[in-house]
């Protein structure tokens, strides 16, 4: 196992707009978003695709209604420019002094890149990716005119205003499922994001050093609890089990491929590792559900093969978030992890995570 810095860094997700009326979005956001950083959280996904409102945006309202928390934003090249993107990064530094981390999007929904004309194949689409990464963090990094010619983006002679601050650069993720993906991640030096297989699945085979994983986790002080949440918060659902079928046929996504394989080898079985939100297009992430010790145990595993970025699924409540933290606290115990250091003032359960506001980019 290997941890270069010996911390487990724990992001939550934000609300999606889609989900919510108008009048009643920003005040989730708003509640998700302290939560989060209560919880001690090192920052939060902003997700991004045609059915949301602008990812930056809802960027900004995190950061007047927090103090450190670091917003992941969704970044799909077919939105904007590189140099918007960088621009964006360096604004938002100079008017709150913050960190933004960036998720680098390749693809998404196959229907909104059909929407915008983009026919792209997949693993074009991550030498694309590349190149705008690319050029976003040369533009974040140099202080020189920067001038490049690639198969993708060409740019002569430009230079970013205002400049970036080196101790605020931008960590960035990318996913890791395809060869691809794992491709560009390394040569990106960039956070490679999976979605997991069941634990001991990395007893075998573990992922490359700077790795995370998207997960949820339903954890309660007995297994029944945990249970009857679970099936609450997630009921079967016909129609979601109908568009989640379509979506294996039309998607060229690999993560969605091999999470199906993994849902139908596992079907029928009582396991921690959970896929039932999944096959019903609930969410996109597997579940663990348990009380605290087995569902800590299952984390032990991930934390042991060599994960050190987690990104938890939307939290429903507070307690999501409070519970996760005694997870991983325990978790971190039975991983024998090195003490974990929270910035500011310790929060509940916070010394499991890290806010890591100040400290360099991976």
């Amino acid at each position: 196992m290997s941890h270069a810095d010996g911390i487990v860094h724990i992001y939550s997700t934000a609300p999606q707009s889609s989900r919510f009326a108008s009048a009643d979005y920003r005040e989730r956001l708003v509640r998700v978003s302290r939560w989060s950083e209560a919880a001690g959280c090192t920052g939060m996904l902003v997700y991004t695709d045609n059915s949301l409102v602008d990812p930056w945006l809802v960027t900004q309202i995190v950061l007047e209604n927090t103090q450190h928390l670091a917003p992941l934003v969704a970044v799909q090249p077919v939105y904007m420019h590189p140099y918007s993107v960088a621009k964006m990064i360096s604004s938002l530094a100079f008017l709150y002094e913050r960190r933004i981390c960036l998720n680098m999007v390749a693809g998404g929904f196959r229907t909104d890149l059909a929407a915008l004309c983009d026919d792209t194949p997949h693993d074009r689409r991550y030498e694309r990716l590349f190149e705008y990464t690319n050029i976003i963090q040369m533009l974040l990094s140099q202080k020189a005119p920067l001038t490049f010619e690639g198969a993708y983006y060409e740019v002569k002679d430009l230079v970013l205003h205002p400049p970036m601050p080196a101790e605020l650069a931008p960590r960035i993720f990318l996913s890791g499922s395809s060869s691809a993906g794992s491709s560009a991640a390394k040569l990106l030096k960039a956070v490679a994001i999976e979605y997991p297989k069941p634990g001991e699945e990395y007893e075998r085979s573990a992922p490359s050093e700077n790795a995370g994983i998207r997960i949820g986790i339903i954890a309660r002080q007995e297994r029944e609890e945990a249970w009857q949440v679970a099936w609450q918060r997630f009921p079967s659902d016909r129609k979601g089990q109908l568009a989640h079928r379509m979506a294996m046929r039309i998607s060229d996504s690999e993560w969605h491929q091999q999470l199906s394989a993994v849902e139908r080898e596992i079907r029928g079985q009582e396991t921690i590792y959970w896929l039932w939100p999944f096959r019903n297009y609930q969410t996109f992430c597997p579940y663990l559900v348990g009380n605290f010790d087995e569902v800590a145990e299952e984390i032990a595993k991930y934390v042991r093969a060599g994960f050190t970025h987690y990104i938890l699924d939307i939290p429903a409540e507070e307690d999501d978030l409070l519970t996760a933290g005694l997870v991983f606290q325990r978790a971190a115990e039975r991983a024998a992890l090195p003490a974990l250091v929270p910035c500011g003032e310790p929060a509940p359960l916070a010394k499991t995570f890290s806010t890591d506001s100040q400290s360099p980019a991976a």
